[in-house]
């Protein structure tokens, strides 16, 4: 391979000699490699447009920086970029053709442990197996990125998007993902910030597990087996997203406590929120339009505070399995679209209570096909009948004082949005 020529070194030390930092400027023909080699630490390794077949590892604390979008190629072997060292900063390539061992994770940029304060920025990663693979490394900043997987691999054989595996405080901004298996996968990563993605056509648009305090905050998932799954998690606030038109859930809460779900819409989903195995947690001011499930609520899940949400329009208001009623609202009070009491003191409160289930939502669920009946004369009187005899009532969630008007005066426009799938 060509040695980057001595005089871009002098060329760069000129320009940047007030920083301390030599730039090296590597043109097609020349090998990055071994401009990395060369480079002391907190130089900056120019590459300038063209195509290069190298497969890259930066050891010393550089910046790693294309002009005109060069592409980088891994020849579909191993990582195309592995970054070893802290404080490394990798911006404006295009990385591409990853191996595809799941085994070894091959990813476009693997952050390997110790790759602390590691910033990738305005890069585009295509047809790796895993996009970004960020393992022990701390402090990492991935920022306004696009990142898509080998599409033509059926999802089990594909990788996540962005992976972060004990990884603290990392700031993951403004990045686009598609067509992986998880768009974001989260694993034991703690404190970190997640604004701004938009995650879609994948099984999950990100996937927690196991981990706390983290911010998920202005996020788009849509086309997605689900939107966002929270799953053996504690502390996380989950606020302003919008997760629409997923084959599953918008939003799941799988064995979750102490969380906050505010100010989020879920619309056009099978399920609007998947809720299981969770307490102590706050739902409030959340738009649920359009779902064929607004909330599935079972195994255990009690203690929440779900006061101020909009539930517009689902199908099923809520599908509650549980052994006694559980209280909703409060002193905002939910808004149901299929609430038929009235509001005579003109408090904005119904007088009645509401109550999401009766006796023929539960037997409607055992056995689907008596909703061709849902319209005939005896499945009405057994609704009745269910609402005489408390002893025939079932089990629900009850709203005792429902808001009259919505909260969320743009609902009308998530009905415009979404596929009316079911209705």
């Amino acid at each position: 391979m060509r040695r980057v020529p001595a005089w871009s070194a002098l060329c760069g030390c000129l320009l940047a000699g007030a920083a301390g930092a030599a730039e090296w400027r590597v043109r097609p023909g020349d090998s990055i490699q071994d401009a990395l080699d060369a480079a002391a630490a907190h130089d900056v390794v120019l590459v300038e447009a063209g195509h290069y077949a190298e497969r890259l590892r930066i050891d010393k604390p550089v910046t790693l920086r294309g002009t005109g979008r060069p592409q980088l190629r891994g020849g579909l072997q191993g990582d195309v970029i592995r970054v070893t060292a802290p404080d490394v900063t990798i911006e404006d390539l295009l990385v591409m053709d990853s191996g595809d061992s799941l085994k070894n994770q091959n990813a476009g940029i693997y952050l390997q442990p110790g790759a602390h304060r590691a910033t990738v920025r305005r890069c585009e990663l295509h047809y790796n197996l895993f996009g970004l693979w960020i393992e022990k490394a701390d402090d990492v900043r991935i920022e306004d990125n696009l990142i898509t997987g080998k599409r033509d691999y059926r999802s089990p054989q594909r990788g996540n998007g962005i992976q972060l595996y004990n990884a603290q405080r990392a700031r993951i901004i403004g990045n686009r993902v598609c067509f992986v298996r998880d768009a974001i996968y989260v694993d034991v990563s703690h404190d970190a910030v997640f604004r701004g993605n938009r995650l879609h056509h994948s099984r999950y648009g990100t996937h927690y597990m196991n981990s706390y305090r983290n911010l998920w905050e202005n996020n788009d998932s849509w086309h997605n087996r689900g939107g966002l799954a929270l799953m053996e998690v504690r502390d996380q606030t989950v606020r302003g997203n919008r997760a629409w038109d997923n084959s599953d859930h918008g939003i799941m809460l799988r064995t979750i406590q102490d969380a906050t779900v505010e100010g989020n819409v879920v619309a056009g989903n099978v399920r609007g929120f998947f809720i299981y195995d969770a307490e102590y947690n706050t739902l409030r001011d959340n738009l649920i339009i359009d779902n064929a499930v607004g909330v599935h609520l079972w195994a255990g899940s009690k203690n929440n505070v779900v006061d101020g949400n909009d539930f517009v329009g689902n199908r099923e208001q809520v599908r509650y399995v549980g052994a006694r009623d559980e209280p909703w609202g409060g002193e905002l009070g939910n808004y149901w679209s299929n609430y038929l009491g009235w509001d005579r003191d003109g408090d904005g409160h119904g007088d009645v209570p509401f109550e999401a289930n009766d006796l023929v939502d539960r037997l409607t669920w055992r056995h689907p096909l008596m909703q061709l009946l849902l319209g005939s004369p005896a499945i009405q009187t057994l609704k009745l009948v269910g609402r005489q005899f408390p002893v025939l009532r079932a089990p629900s969630v009850v709203d005792p004082a429902p808001r009259m008007q919505p909260r969320h005066t743009a609902w009308r426009e998530w009905r415009e949005r979404v596929e009316p799938r079911f209705h």
